[in-house]
C-alpha cells in the first residue's frame, strides 16, 4: 500500500514537473531548426525580397538565442522558442519565395 501510495504521488509530481523542464530545454534544439532553415536557404539563389526574410530571420535567432542565455523565468525561454520559430518560419518562407 505504502509503495502504492509513494509511486503514485511520484508519477503526478513527475507530470506537473516534466513539460515545464522539458519546454526550458527545448530553446536550443528551435534556435538549431531555425539555424538550419536560414543554411538551407543561403545555399539558394534567393530573390530580393527573400533575402529581406532571411535578414529578418537571422535577427530572431540572435534574439532568441539571447533571451535563452539570458533567462531568468519561463516567459524568457517561452519568447526564445517562438522566436525561433518565427525565424525558422520566415527562413522557410524565404526558400519558397525563391523556387521557381
Amino acid at each position: 500500500m505504502v509503495r502504492r501510495v509513494w509511486f503514485v504521488s511520484s508519477a503526478i509530481a513527475l507530470a506537473l514537473v516534466g513539460p515545464g523542464a522539458a519546454l526550458a530545454w527545448n530553446c536550443p534544439v528551435q534556435i538549431k531548426a531555425a539555424e538550419d532553415a536560414i543554411k538551407r536557404a543561403e545555399a539558394m539563389s534567393l530573390t530580393p525580397e527573400a533575402k529581406h526574410l532571411l535578414a529578418d530571420a537571422k535577427k530572431m535567432v540572435a534574439e532568441a538565442k539571447k533571451n535563452h542565455i539570458e533567462a531568468k523565468a519561463k516567459i524568457d525561454h517561452a519568447n526564445a522558442m517562438w522566436k525561433a520559430k518565427s525565424a525558422q518560419a520566415q527562413a522557410e518562407a524565404a526558400a519558397a519565395v525563391s523556387m521557381q
